[in-house]
């Protein structure tokens, strides 16, 4: 994972890198991360044309085109390490396209994380209300 932005309350958001960080984001949130991270990645993927018709150098900026082309995924954790919160971004933050940001088992996090969800936002700078970035309550 890598470092985004703290958040009030001693909570800190950090940013899903790997395949097996998003299983376990899945895992101890009991929702279904991981499968749209993959269904990302594997778009992002196939967008990808290499620079060079050279068979070995075919991958080269592969992964950095992967992770400007994927949205971000993003985790809010206590100053324990356990899971709040994750969001979806847009690529790079920007406030192009949608957002998900979902509680353990789908649940609607802004009660309990508003504050954690504004701090975000401001980090991107961007607005993550709850009526467009919470998908459940639509």
């Amino acid at each position: 994972m890598e470092y985004v932005c703290d958040a009030p309350r001693n909570r800190t958001w950090f940013r899903v890198l790997t395949e097996g960080e998003a299983v376990a984001e899945s895992l101890e949130m009991h929702h279904a991360v991981e499968k749209h991270y993959r269904r990302e990645r594997e778009r992002a993927i196939d967008a990808f044309h290499p620079t060079t018709s050279v068979f070995i150098e075919q991958d080269i900026n592969k992964e950095a085109h992967i992770r400007r082309a994927m949205p971000l995924f993003l985790t809010l954790r206590d100053q324990d390490g356990a899971a709040l919160a994750t969001a979806m971004l847009p690529p790079h933050g920007k406030p192009s396209g949608g957002c998900i940001i979902v509680g353990p088992g789908n649940a609607d996090p802004y009660p309990e994380h508003a504050d954690a969800i504004a701090a975000l936002g401001a980090h991107f700078g961007i607005t993550l209300d709850r009526g467009s970035c919470y998908p459940y309550r639509r």
